[in-house]
């Protein structure tokens, strides 16, 4: 078995995993803990932990099927035919089986969003993130609405992220952007590991060129149909609703009509 451990924001993920092959994907997409990780956040409290053990050889190719979901007092089982994930109810505590790369994302993905979830510490959401201006600036739409022609196209601009944004919220009503470890096609880590959140934008391909203030009760339905979650436990639904909702009320959001160029940054910037 080999060890990995990753410090993201003020939490660890401690990587137990089975073959080299599983810890070299996981060393090139989670920031490695570097000794003082652990002495500087220290100085607000230690770090929370948890401990994710990963298998290969499970199961075979993703048919497109469901996610099964099990749970009862003490664990939660997601089980889908290239792998198989049972958490503690805190999700604190993962065993993990997968077939290939594809499903340990997707596997990850489900883990990571839950963990979130349930301590009401942050979103994983199906978007991309770009860095402008010192501001993160997140671009959410339907599948084909151009999340990853705003990223192509906003080149040299940092970018956060390409499919599932990482966002966290802090005691001091900000809301942060981490560097996504779970990307799709841009997979290697981005220049810029961190930045708060500027502003939330629905994609809408468009002949014209502009930026429309959207409600909060627009966005929040918005936002919500993007979150990664599998709906499984009432508790957890009310916590992931609960935490857009503090997305939504601490963050502006708009509509930004756009054509397949460059020209929608003179719109935010």
């Amino acid at each position: 078995m080999y060890l990995y451990q990753s410090v993201i924001g003020d939490h660890r993920i401690r990587f137990v995993v089975q073959t080299e092959h599983l810890k070299e994907w996981i060393a090139a997409r989670f920031p490695e803990e570097r000794q003082h990780d652990g002495a500087e956040n220290g100085e607000s409290g230690p770090l929370e932990e948890a401990v994710l053990t990963i298998k290969d050889f499970y199961g075979s190719m993703y048919d497109d099927g469901p996610v099964e979901i099990e749970s009862d007092e003490d664990s939660v089982t997601y089980t889908r035919t290239d792998y198989r994930m049972v958490a503690s109810a805190d999700y604190s505590r993962v065993e993990l089986a997968v077939f290939d790369d594809l499903a340990l994302k997707h596997a990850l993905i489900n883990w990571y969003s839950a963990w979130l979830i349930h301590r009401r510490k942050g979103l994983l959401i199906h978007s991309s993130c770009v860095v402008e201006n010192g501001k993160a600036w997140l671009f959410v739409g339907h599948s084909g609405a151009g999340k990853s022609t705003v990223t192509e196209l906003s080149a040299p601009r940092p970018i956060l992220s390409d499919e599932a944004t990482l966002l966290l919220l802090g005691p001091d009503g900000k809301v942060t952007i981490q560097d996504s470890p779970l990307r799709s096609e841009n997979e290697e880590r981005g220049e810029v590991s961190a930045c708060e959140l500027g502003g939330i934008h629905f994609l809408i391909q468009s002949a014209d060129v502009r930026r429309d203030p959207v409600s909060k009760v627009e966005t929040l339905v918005g936002l919500m149909d993007k979150v990664f979650y599998w709906k499984h436990n009432k508790l957890e639904t009310a916590k992931m609703i609960a935490v857009c909702r503090e997305v939504v009320q601490r963050t502006p959001a708009y509509n930004l009509y756009f054509q397949k160029n460059d020209t929608f940054w003179g719109q935010i910037s």
